[in-house]
């Protein structure tokens, strides 16, 4: 049920969400009817409800946590819908460009970016998907802005291996995981290998290996990928960049050749093309091939410091759904 009004355009939520039958669930409910569909003030709707305005706005605001009402607002003659547009025809993909100020540092403009995607991704996961999400500082910051949107028999699964030679990574992968699990009432598949195993042939030996393949199988099955993309340039430093993923010969190495970026710690070049890095052989990362089978490809990214990663990406057919905020967007367009 859709209905505009002088606050926007608002839904009552369609996608099979159970609302339990509680007084207060039915009291969010009747306030967001009255209040978004009949265009009532709080205060008339308190007197309706024999409550007080300050109830009624606690119950809007549970209404809109717990998916009973979504909003959408329609893009306008704005910079950031225009730009989006203009990007969306250049590229061929999906542009979400999320107006920010100049004046942002740079926590903030990631915390503004990360609560885009989320909202995004809300609308996005549905029921019996397979939903793989990689880990990072942005992800991070996506997981923690992501919302209630219950689903059945959805799957997260964890896209490559957190361990380095100075931590299990164990914790601080899981616990995104486990963020996005929580939000979407999904299944969650961990995958507990290193980030880079330090020879090709351990991780050959190790794919043919029944618990792994389990895992990987599941990857395969992805219906949305969810990454940012890692870049040493990144004001806000990327993890496999400053959490010792990487010894210094290893950084010098992908410097020299001309790496820009990296999905889920598979490295590419300013073309998009992975094939010439030999730390690639180690990473525990999906393929850029096989990510490319992905039919979704949801990414994420805050800051200039990572534009020649969007570039390398975008060129390399990388990305489905790009959120980026409007400074790196506007750079992209200017070339």
């Amino acid at each position: 049920m859709m209905k505009s009004s002088p606050r926007g355009t608002y839904k009552r939520a369609t996608n099979g969400t159970s609302v339990h039958s509680t007084p207060k669930t039915k009291d969010a409910l009747r306030a967001a009817q009255l209040y978004y569909l009949q265009d009532m003030k709080m205060e008339a709707i308190a007197k309706e409800l024999g409550t007080s305005r300050s109830t009624v706005s606690r119950l809007l605001s549970h209404a809109k946590r717990t998916g009973m009402v979504s909003i959408s607002i329609s893009p306008s003659a704005n910079m950031s819908a225009l730009l989006g547009n203009q990007l969306s025809e250049h590229y061929g993909i999906s542009f979400n460009v999320v107006p920010t100020d100049g004046n942002m540092d740079d926590s903030e403009l990631l915390s503004r970016v990360a609560a885009h995607a989320a909202y995004l991704l809300g609308g996005m996961v549905s029921s019996s998907m397979t939903v793989g999400v990689a880990w990072g500082s942005t992800m991070q910051a996506v997981s923690m802005a992501l919302g209630s949107h219950p689903t059945h028999d959805t799957k997260i699964v964890q896209l490559n291996g957190a361990a380095n030679p100075v931590t299990s990574g164990v914790r601080y992968a899981s616990d995104i995981l486990t963020r996005f699990g929580q939000a979407f009432t999904a299944r969650t598949e961990q995958f507990p290998v290193p980030a880079f195993f330090d020879r090709a042939s351990t991780r050959e030996a190790m794919w043919q290996e029944t618990s792994i393949q389990r895992v990987l199988q599941v990857q395969k099955e992805m219906n949305l990928a969810v990454f940012s993309l890692g870049s040493a340039g990144s004001a806000v430093v990327s993890q496999v960049y400053r959490g010792g993923y990487l010894t210094k010969d290893e950084a010098q190495e992908l410097n020299e050749i001309g790496v820009v970026g990296d999905v889920a710690t598979v490295f590419f070049d300013k073309n998009g093309t992975s094939s010439n890095i030999s730390l690639n052989a180690r990473s525990t990362g999906p393929a850029l091939d096989a990510l490319r089978k992905v039919p979704t490809r949801f990414c994420v990214v805050a800051g200039r410091g990572k534009l020649q990663a969007v570039r390398g990406a975008l060129k390399g057919g990388l990305i489905t759904d790009l959120v980026i905020d409007e400074g790196t967007a506007l750079a992209l367009l200017d070339g």
